[in-house]
């Protein structure tokens, strides 16, 4: 069992130095996972606190070596990793400055969506505007994409518009908004099941631009994603008076809203209708079929539409082997999931999908000792698992008297170059403190706040009760500094909610007792 990590800033900064030397002798052209790896932790791990700390650092990593491959591979762990985003930012800042460095919109988009992922919106229209003066070649559809869709998420209905209107005017300078543009803007509210929204900008805007096959498919999946199937069927025959021929996208569409509802024999005929209407099916198609029969609890139509795939000359991807394990794992059928994911860890490289299904299926049929074998294999095989399973995982642990692999889990995370969700912060402090152990909750919370992630407000409260009750008060005025210092850096976004974290925290009160 790994030992948790206790920070100590002055051994810190010179570790850190060090590091950041001798990455600097090497050369990066190779573009080394590895290199990458240890670039990205070390800007993930140096307390944020310090700012003459983090000038100083940046400035190690030695100019020639940032090739445009090792400046996205460094961005796209920190995403992964969940870093702070402004440190992403001010990397790719200092890239920037560099003469050498050729800037890639990669880069730029990896930097936009850490920033707006973290709701920094600010920083986010400050680098879109360095980008349009310094590098405006690199502004792309995606990029725009990635702003609006964000701020549709957080922020209100006319303040997207207003964005939208400032990407035209401001950012892309001379370039006229067409049909590409206003598929974004719909786009950004249908994947948020903002269908009236979306309804108002189409109305509003469908005579300024051309909308094609493509924008319908758009509002369609909108509803989809809304779970109203009656909307899908009225907005799929609206599509057709329009004058729009339905593609391969209408119909995997409509065939995934029926299968989500459980409504496997519409699915079956709409699929019927388009072999009829020569639309050829897709593995996305079949695949979506074999979900739809696990949804459906029929493993045998699921096994069907798999062994349907090399019949039509396809090939089975990712996708449709984890499509088939969930059918498996709906149905509790433990053992052909187990023999499949033995042969998926054959064939494919399993991903985070694969582990949360199996993870999912073991808990369900509380399969304890499963779930921690499989654990232990995962770890073992150096595989960093994404958010919602560390939370997961996290969640699990501390219910099931499994509070030392919680603690494990947050330890490898952090040796990995991650820096855990707050999410898994709030379950691992209430595990802890639930059981007496204050000071690895202190530790924790310390060692997420140096890496510039705020940690939520029940959390704090629970932790400052804890530790004045034993009489740690050094302990809570060190906490107490850490967070003043990073809400001056780092304000908390506006709208950022702390109700998930109270719930969150809460139950595992409950379970706990």
């Amino acid at each position: 069992m790994s030992v948790l990590i206790k920070s100590r800033p002055s051994r810190i900064h010179q570790n850190l130095k060090c590091g950041l030397r001798s990455i600097s002798c090497l050369h990066y052209s190779s573009g080394s996972e590895a290199i990458v790896s240890r670039i990205a932790r070390v800007i993930n791990d140096y307390p944020f606190t310090d700012q003459q700390a983090h000038s100083r650092l940046l400035q190690e990593i030695h100019p020639i070596s940032l090739s445009p491959e090792l400046v996205e591979k460094v961005l796209g762990h920190l995403f992964g990793a969940h870093a702070n985003g402004i440190k992403a930012y001010e990397f790719f800042m200092f890239c920037l400055r560099q003469p050498e460095y050729v800037p890639s919109s990669d880069a730029f988009e990896k930097t936009l969506h850490i920033l707006t992922r973290m709701r920094y919106f600010d920083k986010a229209w400050e680098l879109l505007e360095t980008i349009r003066d310094q590098n405006p070649s690199l502004l792309t559809l995606k990029s725009i994409s990635i702003m609006i869709a964000r701020i549709a998420r957080f922020r209100s209905y006319e303040e997207t518009l207003c964005a939208f209107e400032r990407m035209e005017k401001d950012i892309f300078v001379g370039k006229v908004f067409g049909t590409e543009e206003f598929n974004i803007l719909l786009r950004a509210f249908s994947t948020q099941r903002q269908m009236k929204e979306a309804r108002s900008v189409f109305n509003k805007l469908y005579t300024q631009f051309s909308p094609n096959t493509k924008t319908m498919n758009i509002l369609l999946l909108g509803f989809k994603e809304s779970g109203d199937v009656t909307s899908v069927d009225l907005f799929y025959h609206e599509m057709i008076r329009r004058g729009f021929k339905p593609d391969v996208v209408t119909y995997n569409i409509r065939i995934d809203a029926y299968c989500k509802r459980r409504c496997f024999g519409e699915a079956m005929r709409i699929f019927e209708e388009m072999e009829l209407s020569n639309v050829v099916p897709t593995l996305q198609t079949i695949t979506t079929l074999i979900h739809g029969a696990g949804v459906a609890r029929n493993v045998g139509k699921a096994k069907h539409f798999f062994d349907e795939i090399s019949r039509r000359n396809l090939e089975a991807d990712i996708g449709a082997y984890n499509a088939l394990l969930s059918a498996f794992i709906k149905c509790r059928d433990l053992s052909s999931a187990t023999a499949l994911l033995n042969e998926m860890e054959e064939k494919l490289v399993v991903d985070n999908v694969t582990y949360h299904t199996i993870y999912l299926g073991l808990m369900k049929a509380k399969r304890l000792d499963l779930v921690f074998a499989l654990y232990h294999k995962m770890i073992s095989r150096n595989f960093v698992p994404m958010t919602r399973t560390v939370v997961m995982l996290t969640k699990f642990f501390c219910e099931n008297n499994g509070l030392d692999l919680g603690l494990d889990l947050w330890n490898y995370l952090l040796e990995k170059g991650h820096c855990p969700h707050s999410h898994a912060l709030d379950l691992l402090v209430t595990g802890l403190c639930s059981r007496g152990k204050f000071e690895e909750a202190f530790d924790c919370s310390k060692q997420m706040l140096e890496r510039g992630r705020h940690m939520s407000e029940p959390t704090y409260r629970m932790l400052e009760r804890c530790l004045l009750q034993i009489g740690e008060m050094d302990k809570l005025q060190n906490l107490d500094k850490l967070i003043e210092s990073l809400h001056v850096i780092v304000p908390v976004p506006r709208g950022m909610q702390s109700k998930s974290a109270r719930g969150l925290c809460r139950s595992v009160l409950l379970m706990l007792g």
